[in-house]
Protein backbone atom coordinates (compact mmCIF):
# COMPACT_ATOMS: atom_id res chain seq x y z
CA UNK A 1 0.00 0.00 0.00
CA UNK A 2 1.22 3.65 -0.96
CA UNK A 3 2.28 5.88 1.75
CA UNK A 4 1.71 9.40 0.52
CA UNK A 5 1.83 7.98 -2.74
CA UNK A 6 5.51 6.67 -2.31
CA UNK A 7 4.77 2.76 -3.90
CA UNK A 8 5.73 0.03 -1.28
CA UNK A 9 8.66 -1.27 -2.97
CA UNK A 10 10.25 2.67 -3.07
CA UNK A 11 9.91 3.02 0.43
CA UNK A 12 12.97 2.05 3.19
CA UNK A 13 11.93 -0.56 5.31
CA UNK A 14 12.05 0.73 8.89
CA UNK A 15 9.96 -1.94 11.01
CA UNK A 16 9.81 -2.67 13.97
CA UNK A 17 8.93 -6.07 16.45
CA UNK A 18 12.21 -7.87 15.82
CA UNK A 19 12.11 -7.30 11.56
CA UNK A 20 14.83 -6.14 9.82
CA UNK A 21 15.60 -3.01 9.83
CA UNK A 22 18.16 -1.47 6.61
CA UNK A 23 19.90 1.84 6.41
CA UNK A 24 21.43 4.64 3.60
CA UNK A 25 20.76 2.58 0.69
CA UNK A 26 16.99 0.94 0.12
CA UNK A 27 18.95 -2.50 -1.21
CA UNK A 28 22.44 -4.03 -1.33
CA UNK A 29 22.14 -6.31 -3.87
CA UNK A 30 22.92 -10.02 -3.36
CA UNK A 31 23.29 -13.09 -5.89
CA UNK A 32 23.86 -11.60 -9.78
CA UNK A 33 23.43 -8.38 -9.63
CA UNK A 34 25.47 -8.48 -6.57
CA UNK A 35 28.51 -9.94 -8.31
CA UNK A 36 27.76 -7.64 -11.60
CA UNK A 37 28.03 -4.43 -8.48
CA UNK A 38 31.32 -6.57 -7.28
CA UNK A 39 33.02 -6.34 -10.49
CA UNK A 40 32.04 -3.12 -11.46
CA UNK A 41 33.27 -1.92 -8.54
CA UNK A 42 36.73 -3.75 -8.74
CA UNK A 43 37.13 -2.25 -12.45
CA UNK A 44 36.92 0.88 -11.75
CA UNK A 45 38.29 0.86 -8.20
CA UNK A 46 41.53 -0.39 -9.95
CA UNK A 47 41.31 1.89 -12.75
CA UNK A 48 41.35 4.55 -10.56
CA UNK A 49 44.45 3.45 -8.58
CA UNK A 50 45.63 2.79 -11.86
CA UNK A 51 45.32 6.16 -12.61
CA UNK A 52 46.65 7.52 -9.60
CA UNK A 53 49.72 5.26 -9.55
CA UNK A 54 50.58 6.01 -13.12
CA UNK A 55 50.62 9.92 -12.87
CA UNK A 56 53.01 10.00 -10.24
CA UNK A 57 55.17 8.33 -12.77
CA UNK A 58 54.48 10.07 -15.52
CA UNK A 59 53.49 13.93 -14.41
CA UNK A 60 56.50 16.00 -15.25
CA UNK A 61 54.77 18.77 -12.79
CA UNK A 62 52.97 17.34 -8.92
CA UNK A 63 50.09 19.58 -10.15
CA UNK A 64 48.95 17.65 -12.88
CA UNK A 65 48.96 14.35 -10.72
CA UNK A 66 47.02 15.59 -7.93
CA UNK A 67 43.44 15.29 -9.17
CA UNK A 68 44.86 11.62 -10.02
CA UNK A 69 45.50 11.27 -6.29
CA UNK A 70 42.42 11.95 -4.94
CA UNK A 71 40.94 9.75 -7.40
CA UNK A 72 43.14 6.80 -6.34
CA UNK A 73 41.75 7.37 -2.81
CA UNK A 74 38.31 7.33 -3.71
CA UNK A 75 39.36 4.28 -6.16
CA UNK A 76 40.55 2.70 -2.83
CA UNK A 77 37.06 3.16 -0.95
CA UNK A 78 35.39 1.83 -4.19
CA UNK A 79 37.11 -0.86 -3.84
CA UNK A 80 36.40 -2.25 -0.30
CA UNK A 81 32.86 -0.88 -0.48
CA UNK A 82 33.14 1.49 2.12
CA UNK A 83 31.32 4.90 1.85
CA UNK A 84 30.65 4.68 -1.45
CA UNK A 85 27.71 6.82 -2.21
CA UNK A 86 30.49 9.52 -1.08
CA UNK A 87 33.34 7.64 -2.76
CA UNK A 88 31.26 7.68 -5.93
CA UNK A 89 30.68 11.25 -5.96
CA UNK A 90 34.13 12.27 -4.79
CA UNK A 91 35.56 10.06 -8.08
CA UNK A 92 32.79 11.31 -10.48
CA UNK A 93 34.03 15.06 -9.68
CA UNK A 94 37.46 14.33 -9.75
CA UNK A 95 37.55 12.79 -13.20
CA UNK A 96 35.02 15.60 -14.38
CA UNK A 97 37.81 17.78 -13.32
CA UNK A 98 40.40 15.73 -15.02
CA UNK A 99 38.27 15.65 -18.33
CA UNK A 100 38.21 19.27 -18.50
CA UNK A 101 41.54 20.21 -17.29
CA UNK A 102 43.57 17.63 -19.28
CA UNK A 103 41.32 17.01 -22.36
CA UNK A 104 44.42 14.62 -23.79
CA UNK A 105 42.27 12.58 -21.31
CA UNK A 106 38.88 13.19 -21.36
CA UNK A 107 37.56 9.99 -22.79
CA UNK A 108 38.83 7.67 -19.92
CA UNK A 109 37.87 10.35 -17.62
CA UNK A 110 34.40 10.86 -18.94
CA UNK A 111 34.00 6.97 -18.54
CA UNK A 112 35.06 6.56 -15.44
CA UNK A 113 33.00 9.56 -13.87
CA UNK A 114 30.09 8.03 -15.65
CA UNK A 115 31.16 4.93 -13.25
CA UNK A 116 31.44 6.84 -10.29
CA UNK A 117 27.38 8.72 -10.70
CA UNK A 118 26.22 4.93 -11.42
CA UNK A 119 27.73 3.30 -8.23
CA UNK A 120 27.06 6.35 -6.04
CA UNK A 121 23.10 5.88 -7.06
CA UNK A 122 22.99 1.95 -7.13
CA UNK A 123 25.20 1.26 -3.98
CA UNK A 124 27.95 -1.30 -3.30
CA UNK A 125 25.80 -4.37 -3.48
CA UNK A 126 26.22 -7.09 -0.43
CA UNK A 127 29.38 -7.73 -0.81
CA UNK A 128 31.05 -4.78 0.68
CA UNK A 129 31.82 -2.55 3.86
CA UNK A 130 29.00 -0.85 3.82
CA UNK A 131 26.80 -3.79 3.50
CA UNK A 132 28.20 -4.79 7.12
CA UNK A 133 27.90 -1.66 8.61
CA UNK A 134 24.74 -0.37 7.19
CA UNK A 135 22.93 -3.48 6.33
CA UNK A 136 19.75 -4.87 7.53
CA UNK A 137 20.33 -5.03 11.24
CA UNK A 138 17.60 -7.33 13.82
CA UNK A 139 16.07 -5.33 16.10
CA UNK A 140 14.48 -6.99 19.33
CA UNK A 141 11.96 -4.69 21.15
CA UNK A 142 12.11 -6.86 23.85
CA UNK A 143 15.21 -5.55 25.34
Amino acid sequence: MPFLGVPTCLQTPYHVAGTAVQRLFSTFADGWPGLGLLLQRLLFGGALVYCGVSSLTEALHFEHAVPQMFGAAAGVLILVGLWTPVAGTLAAAVELWIAFSQPNNMPIAVILAVLGTSLAMIGPGAWSVDARLFGRKQLDPDL
